[in-house]
């Protein structure tokens, strides 16, 4: 129930959370960053390590999310204050959900204007605006982008238009109507795109930079990378994953949800390396180029090949899409507030959060020029929004929930609302408890850069203190909750 008494808008069906969560998670950096980390450290190996953070972290995190909006029915301030008045402790906590939300909307406002980016290029592309003949070319066509307010600020603003207009039709026609051709019509884009690829010469290199098993090169770096991934990519700790869990039907079980959207998240993000590289590999182009390698090295091999500006355009109205399906999630937590808080309607939330949205992304966006010079401690604008929201509010955030739902709350809460038999409870609470709070603290140590954990030569100490938490927290949790839950 909402706070005006009506009953929450839910999902049509279980399949319309898998797609929105799913399109949620997959955004920009699945489609470069991880298939250029997976080729860098260790191929098949970084997979099977990352599948490992997923199912040790992102999972149990993802479950708890959902399960905290789908028991507080609402935006993640409201369904964690049920949550915690539930389980009668502290409304205190639900700072958690305001700290989620805040995240997720500073996030977006730097986020238009990356994916700005993307609709810029898809324009170029369709208009021939992308000609060049060296990496030089296109960085020059890269800059000049950044460089004019206005180019820029018209596309950022598109964005967030698409954006607002698609939310403002509210859950079922607006969010889960478009992400239930998107999310099919990226997945189509990406079998052409690797049909594609198979085709120009460098599909074997592709699939051996992608899926060789190389242990040796697996060091500590990729191990975090794996690590650090594996938490950022599904979206959790800025409200999206919560607030899409709030509008989640009651028999649909958050345990095969959450896995089906992993798995999901990591499928595309492997068959975007298989519509990728054989392209830059044919082209005798260098695969760890990151950003570089979307909107430098790939047009201009684009250029190169038959029916390139073709297959050119259809991989910019992938990433469009992509763009566009993650900037949806990051302002549903907001809008959803704002309904249920304030008593406006869904166009009129919307909208409102547009206006705001947008003065703030302009500043952002005046970061790649006007205001390049405006800088605190040597940070422009743009670069505080991510600093502030990948360093400090996620993983915190993070580890918030994951703490709330393993020493704080009554434990029938979440085993009523998982509803999972007595072994996967029990492994879900030991994950939620003790595995996943020490990996978003290795991300949050190492994001900050105060120490830099050595996996390789350190790996037995970190399972000895993951092994002495757990059985310390056995032995002390019972104190531990009731001092926490008392204080």
């Amino acid at each position: 129930m909402t706070t005006s008494g009506q009953p929450r808008t839910q999902w049509l069906g279980r399949w319309g959370f898998i797609l929105a969560a799913t399109g949620s998670a997959v955004g920009l950096g699945n489609i470069w960053k991880f298939p250029y980390i997976t080729g860098e450290f260790g191929g098949g190996a970084f997979v099977l390590v990352y599948l490992a953070c997923i199912f040790a972290v992102g999972v149990p995190v993802m479950m708890t999310e959902i399960a905290f909006g789908r028991r507080g029915q609402g935006s993640p301030v409201d369904a964690i204050r049920r949550v915690v008045n539930e389980s009668g402790r502290a409304s205190a906590w639900s700072l958690v959900g305001w700290m989620a939300m805040l995240c997720g909307f500073m996030v977006l406002s730097f986020y238009v204007v990356v994916a700005g980016w993307s609709f810029s290029y898809l324009w170029k592309m369709l208009t021939g605006g992308l000609a060049g003949s060296s990496v030089d070319d296109m960085a020059a066509v890269f800059g000049a982008n950044n460089a004019n307010p206005l180019t820029l600020g018209f596309w950022s603003t598109l964005v967030t238009l698409l954006t607002m207009l698609i939310v403002g039709k509210g859950v079922q026609k607006g969010i889960e109507k478009s992400v239930s051709w998107m999310m099919p019509g990226l997945v189509v884009m990406l079998v052409v795109l690797i049909g594609f690829g198979m085709f120009s010469g460098g599909f074997g290199d592709a699939v051996s930079f992608l899926f060789s098993f190389n242990a040796g090169s697996l060091s500590s770096e990729g191990l975090l990378a794996a690590l650090g991934h594996a938490f950022f990519t599904l979206s959790l700790a800025s409200g999206a994953i919560l607030t899409y869990g709030s509008y989640l039907p009651k028999g649909a079980s958050i345990g095969r949800t959450t896995v089906s959207v992993a798995v999901a998240d990591t499928v595309v993000a492997l068959m975007a390396g298989l519509a990728i590289f054989p392209v830059i590999f044919a082209n005798g182009m260098n695969p760890g180029e990151g950003p570089g390698l979307i909107f430098m090295s790939l047009p201009l091999a684009f250029q190169a090949m038959p029916l390139g500006t073709l297959f050119g355009i259809l991989f910019f109205l992938m990433l469009s899409m992509a763009a566009l399906t993650s900037a949806i999630s990051m302002v549903e937590a907001t809008v959803s507030w704002l309904c249920d808080n304030k008593g406006l309607s869904r166009p009129a939330a919307s909208w409102g959060t547009g206006i705001v949205l947008w003065l703030i992304s302009t500043l952002a966006m005046l970061s790649f020029n006007l205001g390049a010079d405006w800088t605190l401690a040597g940070k422009t604008f743009f670069d505080w929004l991510d600093y502030l929201t990948s360093r400090w509010m996620m993983p915190l955030g993070g580890l918030g929930m994951v703490v709330l739902a393993g020493f704080i709350l009554k434990s029938d809460t979440f085993r009523d609302e998982l509803g999972l038999a007595p072994l996967p409870y029990a492994l879900w609470l030991t994950m939620v408890r003790y595995v996943s709070p020490l990996g978003i603290v290795v991300i949050f140590v190492d994001a900050l850069g105060v120490y830099q954990v050595s996996f390789a030569a350190h790996w037995p100490w970190l399972l000895g203190i993951l092994v002495a938490m757990a059985a310390l927290g056995e032995t002390l949790s019972p104190r531990l909750r009731h001092a926490l839950r008392t204080s």
